[in-house]
């Protein structure tokens, strides 16, 4: 059953947004930002791992600045932003620690995403905030974007992320209730839908509409914000953030809003993005101990490489090849060329000796790596 899966989910990513943080707009609201809190904590303490993307700082900005319009202007949005970001933090830094949770701001662009160094940068941080039982907060980092490298909505960046951290499910909270047949503002007969399949193309067409004036969203934008996050095998929730608990009701695997079920199991779906879409940089020469690891499902130690071909930055594609130059296996590297050739044929232990740092005790983790 889909409801014992999402009970059993360890790693979730919970995205709130702007109507909800901003009540519509009138200012951050702290009662509801509060509630967020005791309800994540609860979360916490069944040992559950919580990123929490969060909207809001244009929205806070706009009402510390008193406009009452969204900004078209880049550097008018940017502005409002800035302002707001300092607010929402502060309140968020405030109703967690009344739990004694730490949280950490972590601001994001596209970029950061698309390029695989810094993608492994941030996929590093938010797992090691994670297992130091710290709440991450995340949103785009709307101070700097551009219409090239902006998410779009925080819908998409929530999916991005809960694809970059491996979480078992994304849960969208609104101001509506869930996906509907039609806009239930509109048309007194839409119907509530309570489980459809995630990537399912007549919902795109049900989701149609805009979001509210505080925000870019709509139901739109959080029917494909599913469908991206089921290419990992996560499934989203879609729910109204006003429900009372309704973190840990949907935690429990009660059947609350809409659920968008993903078809793809949740390894397979990394494990072919490796495989099918990336471009190899260079290649690892393994021996003999290395490749009957990999094949038992480890990671890729440096005591195993005895030769590095090709230059290549950490996070490059690589191609794990026996001596003889048959491809095994394939991942992103933590390390590159460079270094990777200096610590080669060495224990993970020696890594800081060597290269004066360790960013892993892996050239490749399993998890970003797949035979061939």
């Amino acid at each position: 059953m889909i409801p014992t899966r999402l009970a059993e989910a360890k790693r979730l990513v919970i995205k709130v947004g702007s109507a909800l943080v901003t009540n519509n707009g009138e200012g951050l609201d702290t009662t509801a930002i509060n509630e967020w809190a005791r309800q994540i904590a609860e979360l916490r303490r069944q040992h559950k791992e919580i990123v929490l993307v969060s909207s809001g700082a244009i929205a806070c900005g706009m009402q510390r600045l008193g406009w009452h319009k969204r900004p078209h202007a880049v550097h008018e949005l940017q502005a409002c932003a800035a302002i707001g970001q300092m607010g929402l933090v502060q309140v968020y830094e405030q109703a967690f620690s009344r739990h004694g949770l730490h949280t950490a701001q972590v601001l994001l662009t596209h970029d950061d995403l698309a390029d695989r160094t810094r993608y492994l940068n941030a996929r590093s941080t938010l797992t090691t905030l994670l297992e130091l039982g710290v709440v991450p907060i995340i949103n785009e980092n709307d101070t700097v974007i551009t219409d090239e490298i902006k998410f779009g909505d925080n819908d998409t960046l929530g999916a991005l992320v809960t694809n970059l951290v491996d979480a078992d499910a994304l849960v969208i909270l609104t101001d509506q209730t869930g996906l509907f047949t039609a806009d239930p503002r509109k048309n007194p007969d839409a119907t509530l839908i309570g489980e459809a399949r995630a990537g399912d193309q007549a919902l795109e067409a049900m989701a149609g509409g805009a979001g509210t004036q505080y925000g870019r969203g709509g139901m739109i934008t959080k029917v494909i914000a599913a469908k991206r996050a089921a290419s990992s095998g996560a499934h989203t929730v879609i729910a109204s953030g006003r429900e009372t608990d309704i973190m840990p009701r949907l935690a429990r695997g009660e059947p609350v809003g809409t659920l968008l079920v993903s078809e793809t199991p949740r390894l397979n779906a990394r494990k072919q993005w490796l495989a099918d879409h990336l471009q190899l940089s260079g290649q690892l020469v393994l021996d003999a101990g290395a490749i009957q690891a990999l094949a038992a499902g480890k990671s890729l130690l440096p005591i195993g490489v005895i030769a590095v071909r090709g230059e290549f930055e950490r996070g490059s594609a690589v191609a794990c090849v026996s001596p003889e130059g048959r491809e095994i296996a394939r991942g992103l590297v933590n390390y590159g060329s460079s270094d990777a050739r200096r610590i080669a044929r060495h224990g993970s232990q020696d890594i800081e000796t060597i290269l004066g740092y360790v960013d892993e005790a892996e050239i490749i983790h399993r998890d970003n790596l797949v035979l061939t």
